[in-house]
């Protein structure tokens, strides 16, 4: 895939985030700018920061994912609408797309930026996402973009309202001193179609396994499977399940 002509960062790497991204621009400039942070622009003349590319691509997410939910969720009320967007359109969540990405390895940041952890700050990767989708949009369209949204948001849908059952196995596991909980993580498949399995190992005991298209999916789906098991076997937590806000 063509890398931005005026982008520092090398070609391969660029290009193995667009593989990453699942689109190859028209306009590589487009994304060398999605990736230029103003802190660059301050020490480097020439540059366009990716602030207007976020504006952009704050409004296109908001309503892609908005149509997809209205669709997805024909009996819920506005409230209930509004919260399960809120939960996938949110700085954590774009920051966690970004990391999903590992779109802080190709940003342009300042020096100051850069030797202060800005790679990893989830406010610049939050920013930079939505700067991503803005650059899409414009070089794709909004079939382009909404494809990468879906592909994006899709996995936290799925969770979005749901119970918090990694949260509930947390707390717990600091309910007394010697219980323990852990999450091990692998991943699978390419890089632009991973698939996430997650463990639980409770009481150093392996009590659930999961599997999703995002970290977070796959940890709720093994912490669900490890809150059923204690249960039944245990009675160590409440059988029932936790409503979802309507």
């Amino acid at each position: 895939m063509p890398a931005p002509t005026f982008h520092p960062i090398s070609p391969a790497g660029l290009a193995a985030f667009c593989e990453r991204l699942g689109h190859g621009f028209v306009d590589p400039n487009l994304l060398g700018q999605a990736l230029t942070h103003r802190s660059w622009c301050a020490e480097n003349a020439g540059y366009e920061s990716n602030e207007r590319l976020e504006f952009l691509g704050d409004a296109v997410l908001g309503m892609v994912v908005t149509d997809d939910i209205y669709a997805l969720l024909p009996e819920a009320g506005e409230g209930q609408l509004s919260r399960v967007r809120a939960a996938v359109v949110c700085a954590p969540a774009l920051a966690e797309m970004a990391v999903e990405l590992s779109l802080g390895e190709v940003l342009l940041l300042g020096k100051g930026e850069n030797s202060s952890g800005g790679r990893n700050r989830p406010s610049i990767l939050a920013d930079a996402m939505e700067a991503v989708i803005g650059a899409v949009y414009l070089d794709g369209g909004i079939a382009a973009a909404g494809e990468l949204v879906a592909r994006l948001v899709a996995p936290r849908l799925a969770t979005a309202g749901a119970p918090d059952h990694k949260s509930r196995l947390h707390e717990l596991a600091a309910s007394e001193p010697n219980r323990s909980v852990e999450f091990r993580i692998t991943e699978h498949g390419p890089e632009h179609d991973k698939t996430f399995e997650a463990v639980v190992v409770f009481d150093g005991v392996l009590m659930g396994v999961g599997v999703g298209r995002s970290k977070k999916q796959a940890e709720q789906a093994a912490a669900k499977e490890t809150w059923q098991r204690l249960d039944h076997e245990h009675g160590d937590i409440p059988a029932r399940e936790e409503a979802t806000h309507g």
